[in-house]
């Protein structure tokens, strides 16, 4: 159990919930059974016999049972025929629990439960037997669900007894947060969740029971944000008529209302003496990255240097070319034609020559370069800033929280941290998971961005939808704009990403098409420039190519000089052609919800409007159809993540770096229960601003070792 379950304790058995419960079912006559369903029947034994087998090795006990409608036959084997050739003696009354199956074209219950009726048991019983819920716990092969049941049975003690065995529990919850909230005690509610009497049991359980994990997660979460503030870090104000002014002068369009409001917020944060710990979510294409330079540029002029950590080469190089693409002169700092009040932005990569990597080492040690964008190549232990005042990560969920960590350490003091995601995150999941962060929300699209159209293609049903979506690319194409192919995979290779090919024996319509491998890149872009797009410029980008050669193809896109770029989700962070206005993903239904919205966010940028155009050979009534046609109806990000997080689990959605937080919760669910994480945030920041050591409270303190042990504690301190 401690192996495969993970359950070590008293405690944590008591803590493994039901994962649903079963009714035995309504009272059934014999005359009417259902095959393959749960019944329950009140009958008298009319005959019970052993037979053996396996020359004498093997028992069953075949017992012979009436109602008066009908017979029906019941099986057990081995050691479990003892109790019931004992109980089930001719003549006796009992009910009987169990699935109706067929043997020999008869009808029987196999090893069936059952208790037997004396004299006196009336209708009252046979109904609460009848209906009482039965636990399913989250079961392994080595521990199946009923022997989960037994252990628990045996801790709980007889029924009616159990409060004596739960008298000495833990409870994190204080007395006055309990009553104030109407919450019911510790040990009633893991009574009522192991052994409820009615559905309204169960509820009020799980009410209760959600409380104590959002509570104690709150609380670390709120004692983890009071450290910070405690924590010293240097203030960062830009100088007035530095840098920062000098780029705002330069930017041929106004910032929307809410890159200012997110700035300003900002702004007061590296103005303060403590750290910065800051999540910027906002749509892709909203904006964050002219929020992030501008941070980054008052940070040079207040004396310190900027890294922004990028989760790709293509990205980091992307960031560098569009960083000092908007700054212009000011990126030249020391250089001949270089501004006055300019610095030096350099790119730091693992694949860079080893010449312009000692010049960029050089630069970051000596402080000539003020802005360092980079991959992982920056944590290595030989990069040494001269004087490092923020960090800026891009797609926090692609991070390791270890990462981060790494980079902040480099700093004299701790610097200042913003965490940028494209990943609409609905706002429980960031009280949750990024409880420790501040949160900047940026909900509208800068000016001169156009609406995206989004449509589903379904390849199979409709073939001439698929002609005329390659007609759509050429008629945008002929206009004078680029688009996208999205593959899920390379293809130079059967074992590369992700091939879900691996289907189920019965060729169901979906079967067939999760069966096929998923379309290629390198398949795909053959295919196209010898039949529908014969006639245009088409391109290849894919992972595993050279980091010059995928540059050089980036860059030539970028340059208009490829018309269409057929690619794997290499383009789904970051890439930024203004004039692609056309994408078409393929096998979209191979794509999780975020990452197709993603996508689509790299069309529609200029002033073109955008079409995306999903294609899925998926039948129309199938999961995978629904999901497509809910990506296709909205552009709203945060609509989406929704939808996503409630098909997904939330670990799945947010990555390894939140593990800590998701394997704690066991009836809390982050995105049903947002009253109650709001709730307990509040209560939980009350109390830690009036007893930070929680010296008042010993019981939550010791729920709060529990829950962080070493490894849950190491991701906190490190978030």
């Amino acid at each position: 159990m401690a192996d495969h379950l993970d359950l070590h304790t008293v405690g944590d058995l008591l803590h493994h919930y039901p994962r649903r419960y079963a009714e035995r079912g309504e009272l059934t006559r014999l005359s009417d059974l259902p095959l393959d369903e749960h019944v329950t029947v009140v009958a008298q034994v009319a005959d019970a016999r052993v037979h053996t087998f396996n020359g004498g090795r093997g028992r069953r006990l075949e017992v012979t049972i009436t109602d008066g409608s009908g017979r029906l036959q019941l099986v057990f084997f081995g050691k479990g025929v003892h109790k019931p050739r004992s109980e089930l003696q001719p003549g006796t009354r009992a009910m009987f629990a169990g699935k109706v199956s067929v043997f020999n074209r008869k009808r029987q219950l196999a090893h069936p439960e059952f208790k037997t009726l004396g004299a006196e048991s009336g209708a009252e019983a046979v109904e609460a037997f009848a209906h009482q819920l039965l636990p399913l716990y989250p079961a392994c092969k080595q521990m199946e669900s009923w022997q989960i049941q037994q252990a628990i049975d045996t801790v709980l003690g007889p029924a009616g007894h159990e409060e004596a065995a739960l008298a000495g529990l833990i409870d994190p919850l204080p007395d006055s947060l309990r009553e104030g909230r109407g919450l019911a005690t510790l040990p009633e509610a893991l009574r009522k969740i192991h052994r409820p009497a009615t559905k309204t049991d169960i509820a009020m359980a799980r009410d209760r029971l959600k409380w104590d994990e959002a509570f104690v997660l709150q609380v670390a979460l709120a004692r983890r944000r009071r450290a910070d503030a405690q924590l010293p870090a240097a203030p960062r104000k830009p100088v007035p008529d530095g840098l920062l002014t000098a780029f705002d002068a330069r930017l041929p369009f106004t910032l929307t209302e809410g890159q200012r409001r997110v700035s300003e917020e900002i702004f007061a944060d590296l103005a303060t003496d403590h750290p910065m710990h800051r999540l910027l979510q906002g749509e892709v294409g909203s904006g964050k990255t002219m929020v992030a330079l501008r941070a980054m540029l008052g940070v040079v002029d207040a004396g310190g240097q900027a890294a922004m950590l990028a989760p790709t080469e293509v990205l980091a190089q992307q960031h560098h070319r569009s960083i000092t693409e908007m700054m212009g002169e000011l990126a030249e700092g020391g250089m001949l034609g270089g501004a006055e009040q300019g610095t030096k932005v350099v790119l730091l990569t693992g694949s860079m020559g080893a010449a312009a990597r000692r010049q960029a080492l050089l630069d970051l040690v000596t402080g000539e370069a003020g802005i360092v964008i980079g991959t992982h190549a920056l944590i290595e232990d030989k990069v040494q800033f001269h004087d490092l005042g923020l960090v800026v990560v891009d797609e926090q969920h692609r991070f390791g929280v270890e990462q981060r960590d790494a980079l902040r350490s480099k700093g004299k003091q701790p610097p200042h941290l913003l965490v940028m995601t494209a990943t609409p995150i609905p706002r429980t999941v960031a009280m949750t998971v990024f409880g420790d962060l501040e949160t900047s929300v940026l909900d509208q699209l800068p000016s001169g961005r156009s609406p995206i159209a989004s449509h589903v293609v379904p390849a199979k049903d409709k073939p001439h939808f698929l002609t005329r979506a390659w007609e759509r690319v050429r008629e945008e194409v002929a206009a004078g704009h680029q688009g996208y192919v999205v593959c899920p995979r390379i293809g130079d290779d059967a074992g590369d990403e992700g091939d879900a090919s691996k289907g189920a024996a019965s060729p169901s319509p979906e079967d067939e098409a999760e069966k096929r491998p998923p379309l290629a890149v390198v398949e795909v872009a053959e295919q196209l420039t010898k039949g529908p797009l014969s006639d245009l410029r088409v391109e290849v980008l894919h992972g595993r190519m050279q980091p010059e050669a995928k540059d050089d193809v980036m860059r030539r896109f970028a340059a208009g000089e490829a018309d269409v770029l057929v690619a794997t989700t290499v383009i789904e962070v970051g890439v930024n052609v203004p004039n692609a206005t056309a994408m078409v993903i393929m096998d979209a239904d191979r794509f999780g919800v975020s990452q197709l919205h993603q996508l689509r966010g790299r069309v529609g940028r200029g002033s073109a409007a955008g079409l995306c155009l999903l294609v899925t050979d998926m039948p129309e009534a199938s999961p995978a159809r629904a999901r497509l046609g809910a990506v296709a109806a909205t552009l709203d990000g945060f609509e989406l993540s929704r939808i996503d997080l409630e098909q997904r689990r939330e670990g799945d959605v947010l990555g390894q770096a939140q593990s800590g937080v998701r394997s704690s919760l066991r009836v809390l669910a982050v995105i049903d229960d947002e009253e109650v994480i709001a709730a307990a945030r509040e209560e939980a920041a009350a109390i830690v601003a009036d007893d930070p050591e929680l010296a008042g409270y010993p019981e939550l303190r010791t729920a709060l070792d529990a829950l962080l042990d070493k490894e849950r504690e190491e991701y906190l301190d490190k978030g």
